[in-house]
C-alpha cells in the first residue's frame, strides 16, 4: 500500500469514527436558571398580560448588591420584561394607553421608580437606555416583603372591577403599583342598549348597579324581573335579598334569603346557603 492510499484510509477512519461518536453525544438538558413566567389577567374590560423572566435569590444579597440602587434595572432577568393591556389605563393615576412596554425599574432603599418604556429592542442593554423612550414614570414605596421570596415574582393582586395592584417581590423587598381603568361610562351604555334589547340581560344590570352604588331601586326592578324569567335561580335570588335588605327593606330581604337558602338547599349547594344564612344574621 502507497503512503498516499495510508493516508486516504487513516482519514476516512478518523472521519467515520467522529460521526459514530456524534451519533452517540447526547446534548444536555438543565432548566432555565431564571424560568420566563407569562401571566394573564383579565381586567375591567380588557387583560393584561406580563411576560418575565424569574431569577432567583440563592443565598445572595438582592437589592443593593445583585441589583444595584439608583441604576436602571431590566425588572427581572434575560431580555426585558414586558407588559400588555389591551384596554386603556391608569398607572398611580396617570394615563397609559393599550399596547405593549418593557417595564424598567430604579429600585431604591425607600421607593422605586417604574417607567414603562416603548422601545422593545432594548431587552437587558440598559446601558443604552433613552429618558426620551419613557411613555410613564412613577415613583412608589419599597416595603418589606411578608415573607422572603425566593424567585422574583410579578403578580397582579387585590383586582376589583376598576382597579387592581400590581406587584414586585423578591427577597425581602415588595412594592405595589395601582392600576385603574375608567369603564363605567361603557358599562352604563351598554346596559341601557340591553335594556332596549329583546332580551335584556337584568341579572347583570342589577349586579353592576348594586356594586357600584347605583339606582338601587332600578336594580331592584331588574333583579326581580331576573327571578321571574328563572325562578330556581338561587344565586339571583340571593341578589334580590342583598338589594331588598340595602334598600332597608329587612321583611322582603329575609323572604328572599330564606328562599335562596331553599332553593340552594335543593340544589345541594351549601355556600349559597351559607351565604344566604348569613346575610340574615348580619340584618336582624
Amino acid at each position: 500500500m502507497t503512503i498516499k492510499k495510508s493516508l486516504q484510509t487513516t482519514l476516512a477512519m478518523l472521519v467515520l469514527g467522529l460521526m459514530t461518536f456524534q451519533s452517540f453525544a447526547q446534548k444536555i438538558t438543565m432548566p432555565a436558571p431564571s424560568p420566563l413566567q407569562t401571566l394573564n389577567q383579565k381586567f375591567g374590560l380588557g387583560e393584561v398580560t406580563v411576560e418575565y423572566s424569574r431569577p432567583a435569590a440563592k443565598g445572595r444579597t438582592i437589592f443593593g448588591d445583585v441589583v444595584s440602587f439608583g441604576n436602571v434595572w431590566r425588572t427581572g432577568a434575560n431580555g426585558a420584561t414586558k407588559i400588555t393591556f389591551t384596554d386603556d389605563v391608569k398607572i398611580e393615576g396617570k394615563d397609559v394607553k393599550a399596547g405593549t412596554y418593557a417595564i424598567y425599574s430604579v429600585p431604591n432603599k425607600k421607593s422605586w421608580d417604574i417607567m414603562l418604556y416603548s422601545d422593545l429592542k432594548l431587552g437587558g442593554n440598559v446601558a443604552d437606555y433613552k429618558a426620551e423612550n419613557e411613555v410613564l414614570r412613577v415613583t412608589v414605596k419599597a416595603m418589606k416583603a411578608a415573607t422572603k421570596v425566593e424567585s422574583f415574582t410579578i403578580n397582579i393582586d387585590n383586582v376589583l372591577s376598576t382597579s387592581s395592584d400590581l406587584v414586585f417581590s423578591w427577597a425581602n423587598t415588595a412594592v405595589v403599583v395601582k392600576m385603574t381603568t375608567d369603564i363605567d361610562a361603557r358599562v352604563m351604555e351598554s346596559i341601557e342598549a340591553s335594556m332596549k334589547s329583546e332580551k335584556p340581560e337584568y341579572f347583570k344590570a342589577a349586579t353592576y348597579y348594586f356594586e357600584n352604588g347605583k339606582d338601587l331601586k332600578k336594580a331592584l326592578t331588574w333583579v326581580t324581573k331576573a327571578t321571574e324569567e328563572n325562578a330556581s335561580a338561587y344565586w339571583v335570588m340571593l341578589l334580590k335579598a342583598r338589594i331588598e335588605y340595602a334598600l332597608n327593606d329587612k321583611v322582603a330581604g329575609k323572604a328572599s334569603a330564606d328562599k335562596t337558602i331553599e332553593l340552594a338547599t335543593a340544589d345541594q349547594n351549601a355556600d349559597y346557603v351559607a351565604m344566604a344564612t348569613k346575610l340574615i344574621a348580619a340584618n336582624k
